[in-house]
């Protein structure tokens, strides 16, 4: 049960993880011999009650996450990313590359496939899990001709009237010299553009970390959700603290991220997102596979009600969703007598 990775507030977890281990290695070692099969029935009761405290302290510990606790969660080196999902929930997945501009970027994953009975076309940050592929996808930070690419790829689905998903999972776009030169403001702001007049269903998830415009870039949706342990931001709670505080440390980071609102409980009440997508407990990296069930359900389910509007519909319904963010109601100051 041990991993190499492990959350400061999951150690009593660790802990208990670390007994049943004890616990399960003493059984294989006294198991074979018969005259200790008492007390090999007395260590499987003693591993059974442990599991169950263990299950106990896993719901308790996730029913109360913090902010910046639900943010490093988000950041789990062994949390699905797109391509686990690709695996996971599509088939007959065929990826496509390139911006006919510059070049492909592997930060964005692009590709047509089927989700349950849909066909779709497939938008998504990678990370990267071993030190060369984060290096090589720059840690899921995109480059112009990432964005580029990306929309390159939805007007192909716009022309055979495809719908489109895109899984958000980047701490913001690319910040670099090369990314710069090459328009990283201008890549993102097309997007935004473009995306709003695509004539076909577009549902965006939050799989990990929404960080910005590098979110937002592949984000301008019909349906936006979130899943439940993932974050979703104008800026991280490190980039918040670094300006309101000149410094980035865990004290700082904690109320940064507190006053952030970023957690997907806070998104759906401000109206940002439209869904919660729920984790199994102890978040996506302990069951990616019941996460992408989750996830494939409720892309299918909205999909499937997004296509019964015409396209003149969801244009618009696009515009109103989120051209009505940020609304407020000012009440005129009281007469005075």
């Amino acid at each position: 049960m041990a991993t190499y990775y492990q959350l400061d507030f999951e150690k009593p977890l660790a802990e208990l993880d670390q007994r049943i281990d004890d616990i399960e290695a003493r059984i294989r070692v006294e198991e074979p011999d018969p005259a200790r099969s008492g007390g090999v029935d007395s260590l499987r009761a003693q591993a059974e009650a442990l599991r169950a405290e263990r299950s106990r302290s896993l719901i308790e510990i996730y029913s109360k996450l913090t902010a910046w606790q639900t943010v490093r969660v988000a950041r789990h080196p062994l949390r699905p990313q797109t391509r686990d999902y690709i695996e996971l929930m599509t088939r007959d997945f065929g990826e496509m590359h390139g911006d006919r501009r510059f070049g492909d970027d592997p930060a964005l994953v692009c590709g047509l496939c089927r989700i349950g009975p849909i066909k779709v076309m497939l938008i998504g940050h990678q990370k990267g899990r071993e030190t060369h592929e984060k290096i090589a996808c720059h840690f899921g930070c995109a480059h112009p001709e990432g964005y580029r690419k990306a929309l390159l790829k939805m007007q192909l689905a716009e022309k055979f009237g495809l719908p489109i998903v895109t899984l958000v999972d980047t701490p913001g776009a690319y910040p670099g010299l090369g990314a710069e030169q090459r328009g990283q403001a201008e890549a993102i702001a097309v997007n935004l553009r473009e995306m709003s007049r695509l004539r076909v269903p577009i549902v965006s998830v939050v799989i990990g970390e929404g960080g910005s415009g590098g979110a937002l870039g592949i984000a301008v949706a019909d349906r936006v959700a979130m899943l439940q342990h993932s974050w979703y931001s104008v800026i991280s709670p490190e980039g918040c603290a670094a300006i309101l505080w000149k410094e980035a440390n865990e004290q700082t980071n904690t109320a940064a991220a507190k006053s952030l609102k970023l957690t997907a409980s806070d998104n759906l009440s401000l109206g940002i997102i439209d869904d919660v997508i729920p984790e199994p407990v102890g978040g996506a990296h302990r069951d990616p596979r019941g996460t992408a069930n989750n996830l494939s359900e409720w892309i299918v389910r909205t999909l499937q009600h997004l296509r019964t509007q015409s396209p003149d519909e969801l244009v618009q319904a696009r515009y109103e969703r989120f051209r009505k963010m940020g609304e407020f109601i000012e009440q005129a100051p009281a007469a005075q007598a």
